[in-house]
């Protein structure tokens, strides 16, 4: 196992600079996801540290050896990617053993790590399978244990799941977690899909436009979202983000200038008649509602702004109702107009 660490990394092609001297340490055993929309950096970032991709400024090290020119099969990692990259021809065991291809160990010692990766990941039936037989996640498992059998000291996951459906992906990342846990392996992950940073990760680092914005665990970026983009990126659906005026602890929507940009949760934005204490009460115009069974998210428009709130999962807001809904006090963030950074609650 191994730390690593970034700093100051940068990265450009031609003129363009696309990481701008970003800092960064993983400590040993962490599992840190890298989340952002596409072209933020993440897997640029990604590749540098596999070695993939040249640094143009800054130090990468691993496991406290500088490994900037390192060359990527020397640097003990081991990388999985998004189109699994096993070989069609080759059963399920020798898909493994490829990652194997240049050790020293014996044949012996090279059956045992295919045998003990295999039985992790569930695959003991399916290593004398071609890879044409098996599911999009049983292909994925094979890659991970490719990867699994040379012990690296880290692992990067390149959106290894985003070719998968959704029910093999919530199966996935709930197997990939557990891994982690049985191996207690550094882990650093690129995807652009928050669901699974916010249920993967110990921590989560959000970037946008080569630049870190936050780096916290996963449900501290959620409560305390350090700017407007963090906010609405983290978190299922959207955060509801308005133009408001505060005084008192009570925010209403603004009408003209707004002295700040609030910010209310889906989930702590309550369909109902809200509390005297709530920080901030809406009345408005039902648009859409998706029931969920245990909730029924409801869409709805007040003073020219869309929202969306919670209700009951056999609420009966319809479209067109006319209805109200409420915060409570301390659910309300507030963000400065110019910075977007955030500036505290109400």
């Amino acid at each position: 196992m191994a730390t690593i660490q970034l700093s100051k990394l940068t990265k450009a092609y031609g003129r363009t600079r696309v990481i701008h001297g970003i800092d960064l340490d993983i400590p040993d055993g962490e599992f840190v996801v890298f989340v952002g929309p596409s072209g933020c950096g993440k897997s640029t970032t990604l590749r540098m540290i596999a070695g993939l991709e040249e640094v143009s400024d800054g130090d990468i090290s691993i496991g406290g050896r500088r490994v900037n020119e390192v060359d990527p099969k020397q640097r003990d990692i081991a990388m999985v990617f998004q189109n699994y990259a096993i070989y069609p021809h080759m059963s399920v065991r020798q898909n493994i053993a490829f990652g194997l291809y240049t050790s020293k160990l014996s044949k012996a010692a090279k059956a045992q790590r295919v045998e003990e990766a295999a039985a992790t990941l569930g695959l003991t039936p399916l290593l004398e399978r071609r890879p044409s037989a098996l599911s999009g996640g049983q292909r994925q498992r094979v890659a991970i244990g490719r990867a699994m059998v040379r012990d690296p000291a880290a692992f990067l996951f390149d959106e290894p799941l985003s070719n998968l459906d959704a029910q093999l992906r919530a199966q996935m990342r709930i197997e990939i977690k557990a891994l982690h846990q049985r191996l207690g392996t550094t882990i650093a992950y690129v995807t652009h899909d928050q669901v699974e940073a916010m249920t993967m990760a110990d921590r989560i680092v959000v970037m946008r436009d080569g630049h870190i914005l936050q780096a916290a665990p996963p449900m501290e970026i959620y409560d305390n979202p350090v700017d407007i983009f963090t906010a609405r990126f983290i978190g299922t659906p959207s955060m509801n983000i308005f133009p408001a005026q505060q005084s008192g602890g009570v925010v209403t929507l603004a009408e003209g200038e707004p002295a700040v940009m609030a910010g209310v949760r889906p989930q702590d934005l309550r369909v109902g008649v809200p509390s005297r204490s709530s920080a901030i009460v809406l009345e408005g115009t039902v648009t859409v509602t998706e029931p969920l069974g245990h909730e029924t998210l409801v869409h709805f428009t007040a003073q020219g702004h869309d929202f969306i709130a919670s209700a009951p999962g056999h609420s009966g807001a319809a479209p067109g109702q006319r209805i109200q809904a409420g915060a409570a006090a301390g659910t309300v963030h507030l963000f400065d107009p110019a910075t977007e950074k955030a500036v505290g609650r109400a």
